[in-house]
């Protein structure tokens, strides 16, 4: 039987392509190739591996016409045409659940530098500055945090939220009630009432894109914390800037920025909100590193091989 080929067009853990090989599965390195080059050959594979390097759009599949299926690794498939990939047959896995724990504990990095003012205090001291009362922070314990979208990531932070003593509501209209074990199932609008902290872990869709706008900052009753390790076009950050300005929003924990490129490297511009972002000691900004731990790295290509082989 001649063996299924699978092309790796981005760098994943070995593990991957170790346990496929094991199965008889013959896997090529395409990670420097070209999307045109790939265009040229994707008609001898069944089975492709990436990152976010190309869009699956349906010229590449249109070119992929063996393909049986598409293994992205991490949890976004926003730069995977999935509707058009199951008509042609195509299988679609992602691993959400390689990531979630290494999200979650980044987002509660954040939540807490915001709170404690870390950010400040570090540049300080550093500078030979001592400003205790200035830099008093505040305590997550008894406030309530409102998490959007409580997939594997919104329940793995509820999880490590748990023993801070706080509260935790969430909303996510996909999810059935029974799942919300350690989370209040709650509308949009109870969230924007009763939140001080809001966290998105949402995918980006029609729907979600700059969800966190001026609107819904207007609409949260309380002065409010926001944390954004989900997609950069989830928060609209001119709203955002606005926002911070008025002191609605008392500062932001960003992973990820809106001006990132398709496949989340460097913004190629840094317009003026991205620019008030980085000079405002009430933001923390990481470059979209919060699924990308060394453990998660090999977890990833773990749960991939597992959807793979079934």
């Amino acid at each position: 039987m001649k063996a299924m080929q699978v092309l790796f067009i981005d760098t994943v853990h070995p593990l991957l392509r170790e346990e496929l090989e094991k199965k008889q599965y013959r896997c090529d390195d395409g990670t420097r190739l070209s999307r045109s080059a790939v265009l040229t050959k994707i008609k001898n594979y069944k089975g492709v591996v990436l990152r976010s390097k190309f869009i699956v759009d349906a010229e590449f599949l249109d070119a992929a016409e063996n393909l049986t299926f598409i293994a992205r690794s991490g949890s976004g498939l926003e730069n995977v045409d999935v509707e058009y990939a199951q008509k042609r047959g195509v299988k679609v896995f992602n691993s959400p659940e390689g990531n979630c724990t290494a999200v979650a504990e980044h987002a509660i990095g954040l939540l807490m530098m915001l709170l404690n003012k870390l950010r400040t205090a570090h540049d300080e001291v550093a500078r030979g500055i001592w400003r205790r009362e200035e830099n008093r922070g505040l305590e997550l314990e008894n406030r309530t945090v409102g998490i959007i979208g409580y997939g594997h990531t919104g329940a793995a932070l509820a999880k490590r939220l748990t023993p801070f003593g706080c509260k935790i509501v969430a909303y996510d209209p996909f999810i059935d009630a029974a799942s919300f074990d350690l989370a209040q199932d709650v509308d949009l609008e109870t969230l924007c009432r009763e939140a001080d902290v809001v966290s998105f872990h949402v995918p980006l869709t029609d729907e979600t894109q700059y969800m966190c706008n001026a609107a819904f900052i207007e609409k949260m009753q309380k002065p409010f914390f926001v944390l954004n390790t989900s997609r950069g076009k989830v928060l609209r950050t001119a709203d955002l800037v606005d926002g911070l300005k008025s002191g609605k929003v008392l500062g932001a924990g960003l992973d990820v920025l809106e001006y990132e490129n398709h496949n989340f490297e460097h913004p190629e511009e840094r317009p003026e909100p991205l620019k008030y972002l980085s000079s405002c000691d009430r933001v923390v900004l990481t470059p979209h590193v919060a699924g990308w731990t060394v453990e998660s790295y090999e977890k990833l290509s773990q749960i991939l091989a597992k959807k793979i082989l079934g």
